[in-house]
């Protein structure tokens, strides 16, 4: 009966994500424009994705923005928990609502407010002019040098609140008589976070790298709407080349074959993740 009831699931899930996967490993091994007959040639465009040192670049770019994506979120939004957990803030579930904001806007809203943010004559650069930082002003998404980490920075304003909300309701379920029992042990503030706190959101750090790490690798809006990829291919991700190679060259076939390639990376990033949780719940 349990099986009955979990089939509508399975049934969505197998249409909608397992057969278009199975058509994009199938498709990988052809050269097809879309229009005419597909063409065998076997690992050709996989040999193409791995030797091209655009594509590797991009795939670099994507575990560079994984850093932005998740490490820097991640890292602060624990700092901050930690600190809630040990003092005492008014107003904390505004505050945890105002956080969440990026979250749910529409990354094309995000991408096209945070470009005028960094415009030459932008918000930044004229903030940085008034402190007398001018020499520091620059066009940021223009910049072969800051172009990548000005992206990343969005992408760390936006999780940052996500990341923040899970950590924050996982610190509400630890037991107070833990903190005080830290706290009449002596532990100052910082050992009680390792000692209680970090232990405690094992799971919620967890839930936080997958949703993180998915979201840097499968990026694609901002990168489209502030950059299109440049300077050069400084900005240049695996999505971008996807939608370059089957909407633009009409190369199918390589472009699918990105695809999978980039979904066996977050595979392989999310089933780490899985493991290291599950080797850490075991050793403790």
């Amino acid at each position: 009966m349990a099986y009955l009831y979990l089939l509508p699931a399975f049934a969505f899930f197998a249409v909608f994500a397992v057969a278009p996967l199975a058509h994009a490993f199938k498709l990988s091994f052809y050269e097809w424009n879309g229009i005419t007959d597909q063409v065998w040639v076997g690992l050709d465009n996989y040999v193409t994705v791995f030797t091209d040192p655009k594509v590797r670049a991009a795939l670099w770019n994507s575990v560079l923005l994984i850093v932005f994506y998740a490490v820097l979120p991640i890292c602060i939004a624990l700092v901050v928990v930690g600190l809630m957990a040990r003092v005492r803030i008014r107003g904390r579930t505004a505050f945890r609502a105002v956080l969440f904001v990026p979250t749910i806007l529409p990354l094309t809203v995000v991408a096209v407010a945070w470009r005028w943010v960094y415009a030459p004559d932008g918000p930044l650069n004229f903030g940085l002019d008034l402190i007398g930082l001018d020499f520091v002003s620059r066009a940021w998404l223009g910049d072969f040098t800051f172009a990548l980490p000005s992206l990343g920075m969005v992408g760390t304003w936006v999780t940052f609140g996500l990341v923040f909300v899970l950590f924050a309701a996982g610190v509400q379920k630890i037991p107070p008589e833990l903190y005080e029992s830290a706290r009449l042990d002596g532990a100052n503030m910082v050992r009680e976070f390792f000692a209680v706190t970090l232990p405690a959101l094992r799971g919620e750090i967890t839930v936080a790298l997958i949703l993180t790490v998915t979201a840097a690798l499968r990026n694609f809006d901002l990168v489209f709407v502030m950059t299109r990829g440049g300077p050069g291919t400084n900005t240049e991700v695996p999505s971008m080349f996807i939608y370059r190679s089957v909407f633009q060259i009409r190369s199918i076939g390589l472009g699918a074959a990105i695809g999978v390639i980039l979904m066996l990376e977050l595979l392989a990033v999310n089933l780490a993740v899985l493991w290291y949780r599950r080797r850490g719940d075991l050793s403790a």
